[in-house]
């Protein structure tokens, strides 16, 4: 495979990459930067132009605007990528690769900021608002079992394109030993308790993130008592038409598209599935690889394997054909030319909290991806 594309001998640079200067979303003109020389690096020996805008008088580099920017390995982010849904954990891809597993989490964090961005300026094409949404959590869990943690999806009922997502911590709960109990007690006085409501909070944020621009649409779901809560908080008219859970799952069930959903996340992601020991640490990771996830699910693999032809983004109108793990990595996108739900933000900047950890990193860098 070949793992990054060589630009063109004639590139110009589209934009200033510094988001304070006028030129930042466009250069108007090619005398507002010049170019200041070369260099090349040991994975690119090819000579890499630099430029200097000439408002700002910041310096930069083609390799700038590369989502390999800042890498010593640029060919890792293709084979992490697909080795992340196709149902590797992160030690396994790192002995495959002959990897630190910690270079492969730094690896999936930067590709999850990346397709967090990606699949929002997808969404921006959109000339009509989704009017039908099938919503449903999972529930896995960071860090022990004594951490679940439940995940909100929304996905177009027509189409199956897997709109939004964002998590809720719980409460641990089923049956227990008695030391389970009591340990449980320790953990929520040293750490606290989440929130009973979180549910229909993060529930009703999915929503009218999914919504957006719609005046009145009809939402399917199951039983769950949270989720009619969450749709009284949604500013559109909605109708809200449930189905038992414990129907038989065909393509006659209302809760199709989720239900297939809920199948290839539990089946594609390592960290997902039923008594495993690649959960993840922190929700904040779990999060970033549900964003690859997403933009796979989306833009890469069929709607129908049986019938392949379609992406859920091609049956929706935003793409001509199905891409490939380059077409998504061909580009870096700006974190200030996209506008990310709030959740999100918090996700980009690594803003959420691991109650049991003293310590959690967070995305404070000023130019990095």
């Amino acid at each position: 495979m070949q793992h990054f594309q060589q630009a063109p001998a004639d590139w110009l640079p589209p934009h200033c990459p510094n988001p304070n200067c006028i030129h930042h979303n466009q250069f108007r003109q090619r005398t507002d930067y010049k170019k200041i020389g070369y260099y090349s690096t040991q994975a690119n020996p090819k000579r890499i132009p630099r430029f200097l805008c000439k408002h700002c008088r910041r310096a930069f580099s083609r390799q700038t605007f590369s989502t390999t920017y800042w890498q010593k390995r640029p060919d890792l982010d293709a084979e992490i990528f697909m080795r992340s849904v196709g149902g590797m954990a992160n030690r396994q891809i790192a002995r495959d690769l002959g990897l630190c597993h910690e270079t492969v989490s730094r690896h999936l964090g930067r590709l999850g900021r990346h397709c967090l961005l990606f699949h929002q300026r997808l969404r921006q094409q959109l000339r009509l608002p989704f009017t039908e949404i099938v919503i449903d959590g999972f529930e896995s869990f960071e860090f022990s079992q004594y951490f679940p943690l439940h995940h909100h999806v929304a996905v177009d009922k027509h189409t199956g394109f897997f709109i939004h997502f964002s998590d809720s911590e719980l409460r641990r709960k089923g049956r227990m030993t008695t030391y389970q109990k009591q340990r449980r007690e320790e953990l929520e006085r040293q750490w606290g308790k989440p929130s009973p409501r979180a549910i229909e909070w993060d529930m009703a944020e999915t929503v009218m993130v999914s919504l957006q621009g719609a005046t009145a649409a009809v939402v399917y779901s199951d039983k769950h008592q949270a989720y009619r809560r969450s749709l009284r908080r949604i500013p559109a008219s909605i109708r809200h038409e449930v189905t038992d859970s414990r129907k038989l799952r065909d393509r006659r069930n209302p809760l199709l598209m989720v239900n297939v959903l809920d199948s290839l996340i539990r089946h594609s992601s390592s960290n997902h599935k039923r008594e495993t020991i690649a959960y993840s640490k922190r929700r904040q990771a779990s999060a970033e690889k549900l964003a690859i996830f997403q933009l796979w699910r989306n833009t890469m693999k069929w709607l129908c394997e049986n019938r392949p032809g379609q992406t859920p983004a091609m049956a929706l109108g935003l793409l001509s054909r199905r891409l490939q793990v380059l077409d998504v990595l061909r580009e870096r996108i700006f974190r200030s030319h996209v506008e990310l739900p709030p959740r999100w933000a918090a996700y980009y900047l690594r803003q959420v909290k691991t109650r049991a950890l003293a310590r959690n990193r967070s995305h404070n860098l000023s130019y990095a991806v």
